[in-house]
């Protein structure tokens, strides 16, 4: 069997890191995947993935990482289902094993972007 995700995207926001009861770090973020494909209106379908990232890679991340930064990810999809009376609910999310940052970030003090590959 074989479980392997590869993502390349923008951050919709900064990362959000937690401490589970046992002391253990998580940090949750939300990456912007465009398709290549172009649709009939001239847009590119965008898919919205939810990454979750654990111990010393979710401080990186949390630490290092901000909206609108371009990640790469790799790790292994995970589905979590909610169930009520009503309906089920499917949740799926990317466990990531390694992040790659892809680009710079900009500098504060002068507004700069220090990626030369604009």
């Amino acid at each position: 069997m074989l479980n392997i995700v590869v993502l390349i995207g923008r951050l919709t926001d900064d990362p959000d890191l937690r401490y589970t009861d046992k002391g253990t770090p998580v940090a949750n973020f939300t990456m912007a995947v465009e398709e290549d494909f172009i649709k009939k209106d001239g847009g590119k379908n965008v898919e919205f993935i939810k990454i979750v990232t654990w111990n010393k890679l979710a401080k990186t991340c949390a630490n290092n990482l901000k909206k609108g930064r371009l990640v790469a990810v790799y790790g292994k999809l995970k589905i979590k289902k909610n169930e009520t009376e009503e309906q089920t609910y499917i949740n799926p999310e990317v466990v990531a094993e390694k992040v790659r940052f892809l680009d710079w970030p900009k500098r504060e003090e002068d507004g700069e972007n220090n990626n030369e590959e604009e």
